[in-house]
């Protein structure tokens, strides 16, 4: 399969939206990888540092650094650009970051899409396009449920952040029905994964970037919900099963056209962030934490499962990687980076390397 996944993206251009962030860079590389024409829009450089730069990804792609929520900019932009294929990961993804700028949160990520759907909307019925929209695990009314959310089950974040990426599904779907349904010539869907890890994430308040920038800085990171558990995935996984959700909405639209997909686990496993932190302590020697348990100032759930046998069952797509496998993948690229190695060969070899799991 994984030849015909990249047979369809060579040579195509692909526009990602969001190719700076840490998800976004990973699927410009693989994108690069499969021979595709890869360009990018990014209001800026999200972290410093950066696996956009720090990978050298920044000279993969045809870079345009415009915010989406300029509407005749982006429109400009993408009419210049006439993709074959979107992926759409641009967005404000943090949690803490939704409560300090709620405003912030929610134009980027409501407007931005709004913006895009409008563009797809008005695209010449002569030009086939392919569209996948990243949302969020946390689009789901949380109520720690032990099963695993299915696609159709209620939606509806608490904090900012979960309640815009609810919001981004309810628009697409509206769109979806409204307009796209009836085009011959859009095909699109949503994905929705999370919970991720990899080499190259710096993101504030995030469990791995903070344990590394901590160690970089001699300090000792504390933990505040170290029993908190999470079915914690490799970035690569949820990445080229997005490249396999494009892929579909072009070889069986019928199926799966105006749907959303989870991306997770196949066989749902939970592990603790204080087992996320002996697990990667076995590969980076010398990492300090401390459990300092505090009440948040804001919602933070403590049990997120995502039920993705939707996904296998149509997309024939499940996750490569188990819990130690993906530790190991992310203490090796960081382990790298901390002795300034070369790391566009060692980022692009975690993907070939990858790859000899596929069939």
């Amino acid at each position: 399969m994984i030849n015909l996944v990249q047979k369809f993206y060579k040579n195509k251009k692909v526009l990602i939206l969001g190719h700076t962030g840490f998800k976004g860079s990973w699927l410009t590389a693989v994108m690069s990888d499969f021979g595709a024409k890869v360009y990018g829009i990014s209001n800026g450089i999200v972290s410093n540092p950066s696996n956009y730069e720090v990978s050298k990804i920044n000279s993969l792609s045809k870079n345009y650094y415009i915010d989406i929520r300029n509407f005749k900019k982006f429109k400009n932009i993408f009419k210049k650009i006439n993709p074959d294929v979107v992926f759409h990961l641009a967005a404000q993804s943090l949690v803490r970051k939704s409560y300090d700028d709620p405003y912030e949160t929610w134009s980027t990520n409501i407007l931005g899409t709004l913006n895009f759907l409008e563009i797809l909307k008005t695209y010449s019925e002569k030009k086939k396009i392919i569209s996948v929209i990243i949302t969020s695990d946390k689009c789901y009314k949380n109520v720690n449920k032990k099963q695993g959310y299915k696609e159709d089950e209620i939606l509806g974040g608490f904090e900012p952040y979960g309640a815009s990426k609810a919001s981004v599904e309810i628009l697409f779907h509206s769109y979806y029905q409204s307009f796209f349904k009836i085009k011959k010539n859009i095909f699109t869907a949503t994905a929705r994964a999370g919970n991720v890890i990899g080499g190259g994430d710096w993101s504030k308040d995030r469990i791995l970037p903070d344990l590394i920038k901590t160690h970089i800085n001699k300090k000792i990171l504390k933990v505040r919900n170290p029993d908190s558990t999470r079915p914690w995935q490799h970035v690569l996984d949820p990445v080229f099963g997005y490249a396999y959700l494009g892929f579909n909405l072009n070889k069986k639209p019928n199926l799966i056209n105006g749907q959303s997909f989870n991306f997770g686990p196949y066989k749902q496993k939970n592990y603790s962030v204080n087992r996320l932190l002996l697990e990667i302590n076995k590969h980076i020697p010398k990492l300090k934490w401390k459990i300092k348990i505090l009440k948040n100032s804001f919602h933070e759930a403590s049990l997120l499962n995502l039920n993705a046998k939707k996904t296998y069952k149509n997309l024939k797509w499940s996750n490569k990687l188990n819990f130690k496998q993906s530790v190991l993948l992310t203490a090796n690229w960081y382990n790298i980076y901390l002795k300034s190695k070369n790391m566009k060969n060692f980022t692009f070899s975690q993907i070939q390397n990858y790859k000899k799991n596929l069939k």
